[in-house]
């Protein structure tokens, strides 16, 4: 007889967005003309093309792999030259944080990431998670065994939640028990909330003295409009002795159908054996990427790679003053319609409180049969997300717009 993981029956119904997707199936099968008119502001997936200098270095990777003499076979599996050292220099060293290219890990996608990371560390940790969170990371510990069965309210047993709210203004307090893995995403998914460098600062002393270790996402850095919010948690000093940092180029240059990212391990970082030895999670990662991962693909990392030439870099900018000028105006529309509104300012999420604690489920399917508007319920990313829900700013201008209006004819 076979067996199954049998910590996936541990997980929840479903994954957020594929029951955002039965939900809005059942809604167009249902109203065929309000479906006609739908407009998707849940799932963060980007609209515009890819920058006009990306899909020109495609073209070209494409007309390499047309040619005998330059036709790329297997590709080394932590990332070309080119691209590690690209980003190693404009992401980092041009801002001053010392990274090196041979520190980062080029891959196909952030998520797969901060999922893949378990892989190195140990069934004995204690798992602090934020709440709302990006569910993705705590789905991931469930498969993995790191917790145990979810109570009514969708918390799991053996995990530190760490409630963001708006009296923290979304960046949690210190756990009462020791963590040893701490998950921070700022910007933040869901709620658009910046980490000021103090915060962060003390997360890092945090984590120092209690030898653990920080995964911070840091896919929306592109994203943040004030000079003082850091990009990076290595902007810190002593960052890099306690944290990996995870970033992508799915959101800010449009990569989110072609996958491309990279995650960042200082090689001083490490942890201990169940004897207590110490060991460096640099090669860890290393020998799990050389085995389980043969690359991400050559024409992807060239695409990527003009991101950084002086085009790209405007392109990209572009990119980024779209999807925040869509997020001014949702949160504009949102605020005068009398909804209390939160991030959209340095982030492309507006994350909103339902009008008379109403449960965020119930707003989904309000929105979506008042307004045939689809956004996220608060709920689907935790139990502290219950009473919020979230609009993407990801779309067409004319789309941001109309959503626009159309909050504003809402009885709320």
């Amino acid at each position: 007889m076979a067996y199954i993981n049998g910590n996936y029956l541990k997980l929840q119904a479903g994954y957020l967005f594929p029951e955002i997707g039965r939900r809005v199936n059942e809604f167009s099968q249902t109203n065929p003309d309000a479906a006609a008119r739908l407009i998707r502001c849940g799932i963060g997936d980007v609209t515009e093309p890819l920058p006009p200098a990306c899909i020109e270095a495609f073209h070209e990777a494409i007309d390499e792999m047309a040619n005998r003499e330059t036709f790329k076979g297997y590709g080394p599996e932590l990332g070309y030259d080119f691209l590690r050292e690209a980003i190693a220099e404009n992401d980092f060293s041009s801002r001053g944080i010392n990274v090196d290219a041979n520190e980062i890990f080029v891959s196909d996608g952030a998520k797969c990431d901060t999922a893949n990371i378990l892989d190195i560390l140990g069934h004995q940790n204690r798992i602090a998670i934020t709440d709302p969170v990006y569910p993705v990371y705590l789905d991931t510990n469930v498969m993995a065994g790191h917790t145990g069965e979810a109570n009514d309210s969708g918390q799991y047993e053996g995990i530190i939640y760490l409630p963001c709210t708006a009296e923290n203004n979304f960046v949690p307090a210190f756990p009462g028990t020791k963590a040893d893995v701490i998950y921070l995403c700022y910007p933040n998914n869901p709620t658009g909330a910046t980490a000021t460098k103090e915060q962060l600062a003390n997360w890092v002393s945090y984590a120092k003295e209690n030898d653990s270790i920080i995964l911070y996402d840091a896919a929306y850095e592109a994203f943040i409009q004030d000079a003082e919010v850091p990009r990076s948690i290595y902007e810190i000093d002593g960052a890099r002795e306690c944290a990996i940092e995870f970033r992508s180029f799915s959101k800010n240059a449009g990569f989110t159908g072609t996958r491309c990212a990279f995650t960042v391990i200082p090689k001083e970082l490490s942890a201990n054996d169940a004897e207590g030895n110490e060991h460096g999670l640099h090669g860890l990662w290393a020998r799990r990427m050389a085995t389980k991962f043969n690359g991400t693909s050559y024409p992807i990392q060239k695409a990527a790679t003009a991101v950084y030439c002086n085009e790209g870099k405007a392109q990209v900018a572009g990119l980024v003053s779209h999807y925040m000028g869509n997020a001014k105006i949702l949160r504009e529309a949102a605020t005068a319609s009398g909804l209390e509104v939160y991030g959209g300012t340095n982030a492309p999420y507006i994350w909103i409180k339902t009008p008379n604690s109403t449960p965020s489920w119930d707003i989904f399917d309000k929105v979506l049969n008042e307004a045939s508007v689809v956004i996220t319920p608060g709920a689907g990313f935790g139990a502290a997300g219950e009473g919020y829900f979230r609009i993407s700013a990801f779309n067409s201008r004319s789309n941001a717009e109309e959503v626009a209006q159309r909050l504003s004819e809402i009885n709320w």
